[in-house]
C-alpha cells in the first residue's frame, strides 16, 4: 500500500513500460541507493521518480516561451514534495473515484513518446535523424512534462501545486490532448521526428 492507503496492483498496459514502471511495496525514499549504478533507476518507485523530477530547480531558460524560475523552492525538501504528491494522489482520489496510483500509470503510459531525434553529423554536415527512445528515457520525459506543466501552471495561476498536478495527471490519463501540456509536448516531439524520418 503506497502511503497505507492506495494499493499499487496495479497493470501497466503499455508491454515496453512494464519493466521501468516501478511499483513495488517500498516507502518512496531510497535515499539515492540507485545513482551511479546500471540500470539503477528501474529499481526506484515511480513516486520517488515523480518526486525526485519536482525538486527540479528553475532553470531560468524559456520552456513554451516562459522563463521557469522556482527559486531551489522545493530543491532537496523531499519529505515536502512527498506531502505534495500525496495531497495531489488524494485529489485525484476525489475526483475521479479510481485509485489514484492507476490514473498515474495511465497518465505516463499516454505521455510517453516513442520517437524522438537525434542529431549526425556527416562530413561536416548536421542533420536530425528520427531515432526510437528508450523505456527509461520515456518514462522520464512523460514525468518531466508532467512536473513541468504543473510547475507553469502553479506560477501563472497561483493555484496550490498539488491541485494543478493532478489536474495535469488527470488529464494526461485520460488523453486529452486539447487541454494536456505533457500529451501537446509528446505529439510535438513525435511531429518533429516524423518529418525528420
Amino acid at each position: 500500500m503506497l502511503f497505507g492507503r492506495w494499493s499499487l496492483d496495479v497493470e501497466v498496459r503499455d508491454r515496453s513500460l512494464k519493466d521501468v514502471i516501478d511499483l513495488r511495496d517500498v516507502f518512496p525514499h531510497t535515499h539515492g541507493k540507485h545513482a551511479n549504478r546500471y540500470m539503477g533507476k528501474i529499481k526506484v518507485n515511480i513516486i520517488e521518480r515523480l518526486a525526485n523530477k519536482l525538486m527540479r530547480g528553475g532553470t531560468g531558460e524559456k520552456v513554451s516561451g516562459k522563463v521557469i524560475r522556482t527559486h531551489g523552492r522545493l530543491q532537496g525538501k523531499k519529505y515536502t514534495v512527498l506531502n505534495i504528491i500525496y495531497r495531489a494522489l488524494e485529489e485525484i482520489e476525489k475526483r475521479e473515484k479510481a485509485n489514484p496510483v492507476e490514473v498515474l500509470v495511465r497518465a505516463i503510459e499516454n505521455a510517453a513518446p516513442r520517437e524522438d531525434i537525434t542529431k549526425v553529423e556527416i562530413a561536416g554536415v548536421r542533420y536530425q535523424v528520427a531515432v526510437d527512445i528508450s523505456s527509461i528515457r520515456r518514462v522520464d520525459v512523460a514525468l518531466r512534462n508532467i512536473v513541468l506543466a504543473s510547475i507553469l501552471k502553479h506560477w501563472s495561476s497561483k493555484r496550490p501545486i498539488h491541485e494543478v498536478l493532478a489536474d495535469e495527471i488527470i488529464l494526461a490519463a485520460k488523453n486529452d490532448l486539447t487541454n494536456s501540456y505533457a500529451l501537446k509536448k509528446k505529439d510535438e516531439i513525435e511531429r518533429v521526428a516524423q518529418s525528420a524520418r
